[in-house]
């Protein structure tokens, strides 16, 4: 079993209760930055989630339903579950965890994206307005 794991934080587009915003403290954080995990056993959507906040005691949202029950169980037995930022999505964050009470460590960035020229020909293309630009080979 791994002591660590990246986890989905989920529901950043909903606005919190006292008014901030969710996706703007997302924003706000850096990798590597602390995160609280907080059981909320009297959520009226599910008992078993998990609230997910940054070190400056705002929520950012809630662990995936997937993951929120066991994870929240963990909690409940008293392990010491540690988190960290990792990064931002489109519609939440993700998270980096360790189950032992050691400290999160961030994963290798994911090496970059290699595109053809063919690629990139095909990405300035607009079929909406029908411009194609002009193929240019490559000098071999």
């Amino acid at each position: 079993m791994p002591q660590e794991l990246s986890l989905a934080v989920v529901g950043a587009l909903h606005p919190n209760a006292d008014g901030t915003n969710r996706q703007f403290e997302i924003r706000m954080l850096n990798p590597g930055d602390p995160i609280s995990l907080v059981l909320e056993p009297n959520n009226k959507a599910d008992s078993s989630a998990v609230a997910v906040f940054s070190f400056r005691g705002l929520q950012i949202g809630y662990l995936s339903a997937e993951r929120c029950g066991w994870i929240g169980s963990k909690i409940s037995q008293g392990q010491d579950v540690r988190a960290i930022f990792q990064a931002a999505t489109k519609d939440g964050a993700i998270i980096r965890v360790h189950l032992d009470g050691g400290s999160p460590t961030l994963p290798p960035p994911p090496p970059e994206p290699v595109t053809t020229h063919d690629e990139l020909h095909e990405n300035k293309a607009d079929p909406d307005s029908g411009f194609w630009p002009d193929y240019i080979p490559p000098d071999d």
